[in-house]
């Protein structure tokens, strides 16, 4: 069987299964809905009371990730805006709680399910845990979910909750398998917390895998081998070892230079899609924060973030940071990133329409309170803001112009500003690459985001599997113009940075660097590894090899050129 690999390693431990019990939520006519209003309110303070004992658990433990999953869980039982729809479906259609509880909450999950964001979206996990605590309270029904586990195990289910996990005794859990999930699901946060190895997205697993079977996880590939045979079992304790050593080696490196063995120096920074992933950022060595997604402040909400609440988390992300540089990129909220509380008008493309900058330029109200909050929580650290969705000049000089009020009105106020503000654009659509010579001289620096920069460069919409296999970083165009952004960029005299995924591909490292890229951003557990793969990198070869890649005609020439150049040993390192 084969799934998604979500947090690297090797476990063989017998299996757990957990079946989780479906909450059957009957739908009663209520006469007295006052009564009913007052037994939600009692439910809701006894979760509260529930998940305080868990939070508070978590800290002795020094567990601040688990901790701040069910600070989360605490405010979606504190907001206002949540509990007010469920008391007035009770209200109008004098229905009773579990059901107003559940109605509401499933049009909650239908509109995260719309979000491409796989971290937003997954964040649905959290709401359904909060929904199915209420639900089993209100219906005073006892959680059972076979969670007793006293020996070392590999925990399968369709889906794991922070609920679930919290029951668990950490020291026996070796590795988690579940039907659902991806690479930003709570089991795959909890699993690279705990690391441990984890596959998830292996429908129907449960019911393939019994109690007491033995299994494999190989967390680096994906696969699940079920029962294997004696020789399979130690081939697998040999390639267990042998990442427990490359791990042990790879953390030797965190606080070595990041530079090839010529002396090129890089800016090796994280990608941050929430608060929770500094910690493992920094544990890594990140020498900066790449890209902060703010979205996820306001996805996370029932409404608008005030800017006290923004003002914070920008604040804290800065504060953890302690001087390396915080790339916040502005709102990329729109196209099939949406809000129930902002309303979009239906398009028929919204991936080509009212999105990030656009629609930041057209809501001011909304963007100027993001930018009072992060320019707030300059003074905390070393900031840099940069814009996403910049097609050209126009939006540019509006954006800053629209920046430059909210800092004047600010200082106006007496409030205290970072004087030393970089502030950058993302490049990600084609017509801002062909044009950077022109937008580089507004600018500090460019960040390419060659994820939506491929999309839009060969127009093919990476989430439809029926043309996915076009997708393609190596492809020449897409080259070519990474190519002349890092150019038009050192003309300028501005630096260039990358923050897709190809800034963690590692065949793709030497044509990175050769064209010049000053700074590659990447996912927290893949900082050592491109720094381990950058160190032992030679510049001026890598210059060589960028300079040939591009003479290619198709993705596969430019591929099977890098396999060849590249040679990569089984350490992740270039020979």
């Amino acid at each position: 069987m084969k799934g998604i690999p979500v947090s690297a390693g090797i476990a063989i431990a017998k299996a757990v299964v957990i079946n989780e019990k479906h909450i059957q939520v009957p739908q009663r006519n209520i006469v007295d809905v006052q009564a009913e209003i007052r037994r939600f309110t009692q439910g809701v303070g006894q979760a509260k009371l529930q998940i305080i004992a868990i939070q508070k658990a978590a800290l002795e433990e020094t567990d601040h990730d688990r901790a701040a999953i069910f600070g989360a869980h605490l405010l979606m039982l504190e907001d206002p805006e949540f509990l007010k729809q469920i008391e007035s479906k009770m209200r109008e259609e004098k229905v009773n709680a579990e059901y107003a509880l559940q109605m509401t909450v499933d049009s909650y999950m239908t509109a995260f399910q719309g979000i491409e964001d796989p971290y937003l979206r997954e964040r649905s996990a959290d709401l359904k845990d909060v929904s199915d605590r209420m639900l089993r309270i209100l219906l005073c029904e006892e959680k059972v979910s076979g969670l007793s586990i006293h020996e070392d195990s590999i925990v399968v289910a369709h889906d794991l909750s922070p609920s679930d996990t919290a029951q668990l005794d950490r020291k026996y859990v070796m590795g988690f398998i579940t039907e659902l999930g991806g690479p930003t699901s709570h089991t795959a946060i909890i699993a690279r917390t705990l690391d441990i190895p984890a596959v998830v997205g292996l429908p129907g697993v449960s019911d393939h895998i019994q109690n007491g079977d033995q299994v494999i996880i190989d967390g680096e590939s994906g696969e699940v081998l079920l029962n294997p045979a004696p020789p399979i079992i130690n081939e697998y304790r040999d390639k267990q070892r042998s990442f427990i050593k490359m791990k042990q080696d790879l953390l030797q490196l965190k606080d070595a230079p990041v530079e090839s063995k010529d002396g090129r120096k890089i800016q090796l920074a994280v990608n941050i899609g929430h608060l929770n992933d500094i910690k493992l950022g920094l544990e890594n060595g990140a020498a900066g924060i790449g890209l902060f997604r703010s979205e996820f402040l306001f996805m996370e909400q029932k409404g608008l973030p005030s800017e006290d609440l923004q003002f914070e988390a920008y604040r804290k992300a800065l504060a953890l940071m302690d001087g390396k540089p915080v790339i916040i990129r502005t709102l990329d909220i729109g196209g099939d990133k949406k809000l129930d509380y902002l309303p979009i008008s239906q398009e028929l493309n919204p991936f080509l329409g009212y999105r990030a900058l656009r629609l930041c330029l057209d809501r001011q109200d909304i963007f100027k309170t993001q930018l009072r909050a992060i320019l707030r929580a300059s003074m905390a650290g070393n900031l840099k803001v940069m814009f996403p969705m910049v097609s050209g000049l126009e939006e540019l000089r509006k954006a800053r112009q629209i920046a430059n009020e909210v800092q004047q009105e600010l200082i106006a106020e007496g409030i205290d500003l970072n004087s030393n503000i970089e502030w950058g654009i993302m490049i990600e659509i084609p017509s801002a690459a062909v044009i950077s010579d022109i937008l580089a001289p507004e600018v500090d620096f460019f960040s390419l985001g060659t994820n939506d920069l491929i999309q839009y460069t060969l127009a093919v919409d990476r989430t439809n599997e029926k043309v996915a296999a076009l997708y393609e970083p190596y492809h020449p165009a897409v080259l070519r113009l990474i190519k002349m952004v890092a150019q038009n960029a050192h003309q300028a005299g501005k630096w260039v940075g990358i923050c897709g995924e190809m800034a963690s591909d590692i065949q793709l490292l030497p044509v990175l660097i050769g064209l010049g890229l000053d700074e590659l951003s990447v996912g927290p557990s893949a900082v050592l590894k491109v720094k381990k793969a950058i160190r032992s990198l030679d510049f001026q070869r890598a210059q060589i090899i960028a300079k040939e890649a591009l003479q290619f005609k198709t993705a596969a020439e430019v591929k099977h050129y890098l396999t060849d150049q590249s040679n990569i040993s089984e350490k992740g390192e270039f020979r």
